[in-house]
């Protein structure tokens, strides 16, 4: 491994105007860490990921690096990219261990973070850093979010969640309370109400968005969203059709493979897949097959009714009449996205979401209520783990300084 990483590390131009960095959206210091890493001063170079970004680990492992750092990399233009992602992880893994400071000389101020998912956790840490009583209420047993019930092992070890909850959670002084739901027994109100100066939500995404087709309530048919959060509770038999074709899809269905599905097909409206190349890739090395421009009319027991649609280069799509067939499978899998679950907005005063359910916040993560904050999928939608923590810093930022902003006597 240690070899494999210094030929890539080997292999960086240094250039003065890194793509690389500008690819990033959380703009990781690229070129500096492989520097350092080339100087034999991995300690230094693991500070620098993790001063940038805490979730430096996760993403080595998640990010689509094909769009954004490696995608961006001039030898790619011509050949094979730096593969930052190898380094960046092997780095963040090495030095992880050595993270073992305590939690900063306290202020007094108290910070409630709800939700523990990419962007709660950020958010965590970066006020912890400044000294604030931060504690973190979270829906389910155990800190992650989208992490540890969305994304499978096989991408993510669960390790690495438990490693960030110990480093930069427990040992930073933040607390967790699991399986509180924040809009049922405990409210926003009574968060104010007990001294929290600054509330963050980071709730995400979890409600599934349906197909809206006759069977869709059958018992042989399930939300992946739900299907991956604890899939080993399901039994979906030996032939398995998901709907929909993104990330998610291919995280659904190579785990229904490992989980025991001989045959696993995904069906994608368009022409091509909304999963990314790599993830598309091992899909289909792991033997999950794909049907283009089809849509779904009905779920019946002993499958799904899917339509032709014809695609014209504008990507308008017409559905083609006659064409309806039946695609046997024990099970369907709906993996067509997901919005947000409406409890704490519904039990809150004075908290504004949008006509999809998402919170509405200013670029700073302001939302209508003063010293209430979101960012992440709750309000953006869906969107990638290194998007969700690179504004998370800035949002972390926006409540550090409506904090100091408040009469020293109110405290």
């Amino acid at each position: 491994m240690a070899l494999h990483v210094m030929d890539e590390a080997n292999r960086c131009l240094g250039c003065k105007v890194p793509q690389c960095q500008k690819g990033c959206p959380i703009n990781t210091p690229i070129p500096e860490v492989i520097r350092l890493l080339k100087d034999n001063q991995l300690d230094k170079a693991g500070w620098l990921l993790f001063e940038n970004n805490p979730l430096t680990t996760v993403c080595s492992l998640i990010c689509n690096h094909e769009k954004q750092c490696e995608g961006h990399c001039v030898l790619g233009r011509k050949g094979a990219p730096v593969h930052f992602s190898t380094i960046e992880h092997y780095i963040s893994s090495a030095y992880a261990p050595k993270m073992v400071k305590g939690p900063h000389p306290s202020n007094g101020i108290k910070a409630a973070i709800i939700g523990s998912g990419p962007a709660g956790i950020t958010i965590a840490i970066l006020l912890a850093r400044y000294g604030y009583q931060v504690t973190i209420f979270e829906s389910n047993d155990q800190i992650g979010g989208v992490l540890r019930y969305g994304i499978p092992d096989f991408r993510l070890p669960k390790s690495v969640l438990d490693d960030i909850q110990y480093r930069h959670l427990e040992l930073k002084g933040i607390k967790i309370r699991p399986n509180t739901r924040i809009g049922g027994a405990i409210g926003i109100d009574d968060l104010f109400r007990d001294g929290y100066k600054a509330i963050f939500i980071g709730t995400g995404v979890w409600k599934p968005n349906a197909l809206h087709i006759k069977g869709e309530t059958f018992g042989n048919v399930h939300f992946a969203i739900n299907y991956l959060h604890n899939p080993d509770v399901y039994r979906l038999g030996k032939r398995v059709i998901v709907i929909g074709a993104g990330n998610a899809a291919m995280d659904v269905a190579r785990t229904a493979l490992r989980k025991g599905t001989e045959e696993l097909t995904c069906v994608s409206l368009s022409k091509k897949v909304a999963a990314s190349q790599y993830e598309f890739s091992y899909a289909q090395l792991e033997g999950v097959e794909f049907l283009y421009n089809k849509k779904p009319v009905e779920i019946v027991d002993a499958g799904i009714i899917l339509r032709d649609v014809e695609e014209a280069e504008d990507g308008t799509l017409t559905e083609l009449p006659g064409t309806d067939r039946l695609y046997p499978a024990d099970s369907i899998l709906i993996s067509i996205s997901q919005g947000p679950q409406n409890t704490i907005v519904n039990t809150t005063t004075g908290l504004t979401a949008n006509d999809r359910g998402l919170l509405v916040a200013d670029e700073r993560g302001r939302t209508s209520r003063p010293g209430i904050f979101a960012s992440g999928d709750v309000v953006n939608g869906a969107r990638t783990v290194v998007e969700a923590v690179a504004h998370s810093k800035v949002v972390a930022e926006a409540m550090h300084e409506y904090i100091q902003s408040l009469p020293k006597d109110g405290r």
